[in-house]
């Protein structure tokens, strides 16, 4: 089973920040980093460092998948 670290969601989630900054009044996060800072919330809660990509749902993955193929 893989897994992946809260720094790396942490670093995905800096990354799409980066790449489509919050806008408008509401400072909303784009979807990529929006979708990856449910599970990070729940990482720092539970004090994880770790979780398996399994328990990521669809969108996550593929947020995660784009960032770390932009990365590389």
């Amino acid at each position: 089973m893989s897994f992946i670290s809260i720094q790396e969601i942490e670093s995905a989630i800096n990354y799409w920040r980066d790449k489509s900054p919050s806008a408008g009044e509401s400072l909303e996060l784009c979807a990529e980093a929006s979708c990856l800072a449910k599970p990070y919330a729940l990482m720092i809660i539970q004090a994880s460092q770790q979780i398996p990509l399994a328990g990521l749902n669809e969108k996550e993955q593929l947020a995660l998948q784009a960032y770390l193929q932009k990365k590389a």
